[in-house]
């Protein structure tokens, strides 16, 4: 009889453990709230420490459980949230476009990334509060995607205010993790071939192992 882990694993193909960073009151805890229960609050809590929600989407077939980490932006809980950048597989660097300083600590944010989480990981720049009027608008449009340009990164502006890009700013980082497990996979797959035409050729007997499979591979 399957236990209560084999259960739950049945329930999806991958799990993708998302980090939302940035400096405190962007809004990451807006944007969570708003993509994992469709609801939106105007009474501003500071996170302490970590916290984190579920959210169970499909990507092209494949049933992923989403587990997305919302950090404290502020210095005394850095030591804390650092330890959560090495697992994950995607990072939203999150910044207030009425606050030019949030988006100046963007790079700060980077560095972090750079020093902390794997090398590998999938990174997105996020504009948050664009449904504010545009007088108090501090970092134009263009800016953010000159930086996200600069890193090689994609960029959406959005608001958990209105719904705006919430949805398409989650799936499209899930979609480029998707992508990025699926080429390694096959790599994987490419690299355990080769091995066993070489073996061949030289007429040994041993076995290559088969590659171990990405969660979101075809």
């Amino acid at each position: 009889m399957a236990g209560p882990l084999a259960r739950s694993r049945a329930d999806y193909d991958c799990l993708m453990k998302l980090l939302l960073i940035g400096d405190s009151g962007v809004g990451k805890s807006c944007l969570l709230l708003r993509f994992s229960d469709g609801s939106f609050t105007t009474s501003f809590i500071t996170t302490i420490g970590i916290d984190f929600k579920i959210r169970n989407v499909e990507l092209d077939g494949k049933r992923i459980k989403l587990q997305i980490w919302d950090t404290a932006g502020q210095e005394r809980f850095r030591t804390i949230t650092t330890a959560y950048y090495r697992g994950a597989m995607g990072i939203l660097l999150v910044y207030d476009v009425t606050d030019e300083s949030s988006f100046n600590n963007i790079r700060n944010w980077i560095r972090n990334i750079e020093r902390h989480a794997s090398d590998n990981v999938n990174k997105i720049l996020v504009g948050n509060k664009a449904d504010m009027d545009d007088s108090k608008r501090a970092v134009p449009s263009s800016q953010g995607q000159a930086l996200a340009d600069e890193y090689g990164i994609k960029f959406f502006e959005t608001s958990a205010k209105t719904n705006q890009n919430v949805e398409e700013v989650f799936f499209s980082i899930a979609k480029d993790i998707q992508q990025r497990l699926a080429n390694s996979d096959s790599r994987a797959t490419s690299a355990g071939i080769k091995i066993n035409q070489s073996d061949k050729t030289n007429g040994g007997t041993g076995q290559a192992a088969a590659p171990r499979s990405a969660c979101c591979s075809s």
